[in-house]
């Protein structure tokens, strides 16, 4: 669950409309327009991406008149489709899917089954990818891939499809180290 207190506010004396800004918001709260950057409320979730990004310093977070709680419950969806989609996913239900703010992947999966089919639509019921931005796409692309979802990484953004794990090891590694129970490995995850 995540309480979001903050909201970006903009300086226009400071902003030069580059957009650094709007690249870098996994909301897609903030658009630049007439070369002024404008954030909408509804979709800020507070992350420190615009506020440490921006080159003129144009940004800052300034507390919410109304903290928003973002949170999918996951006991709320048929738990064999967020089990099946987890595993196809190569994801553990229980695992962190955002570290930065605790979201598990089960509630990922669940906001999936719920009709989001876009990491901004994840985020924004979630609060996932609000802190780093970097850990949690992999998790969010893999759940709405497994979905069959098929996604195409916007211009100019930073995603990171996949880090290497044990469902990815080519089979000349497998082979190359063994005794390392990538295969046994595998069967546990299974079992959850």
């Amino acid at each position: 669950m995540r309480r979001v207190k903050f909201l970006a506010q903009v300086d226009d004396e400071k902003c030069t409309g580059c957009g650094t800004c709007q690249i870098l918001c996994p909301t897609e709260a903030i658009r630049v327009v007439k070369k002024k950057a404008r954030i909408d409320e509804k979709k800020c979730l507070a992350c420190p991406n615009c506020t440490d990004s921006c080159p003129e310093g144009a940004l800052t977070l300034i507390p919410r008149t109304e903290p928003r709680t973002l949170y999918v419950d996951p006991s709320e969806v048929d738990q064999t489709e967020l089990k099946e989609l987890c595993l196809k996913a190569h994801l553990h239900p229980h695992q962190w899917g955002c570290m930065c703010n605790a979201t598990r992947v089960r509630e990922v999966a669940a906001a999936v089954l719920k009709g989001a089919k876009r990491m901004e639509e994840i985020s924004l019921m979630t609060g996932i990818r609000s802190g780093c931005t970097v850990y949690c796409v992999q998790h969010m692309l893999r759940l709405l891939k497994a979905h069959g979802v098929q996604l195409k990484e916007p211009k100019s953004h930073r995603w990171y499809d996949t880090t290497q794990t044990l469902w990815e090891l080519p089979k000349e590694v497998r082979e190359k180290y063994p005794g390392h129970f990538f295969e046994e490995d595998k069967e546990v995850f299974r079992k959850f």
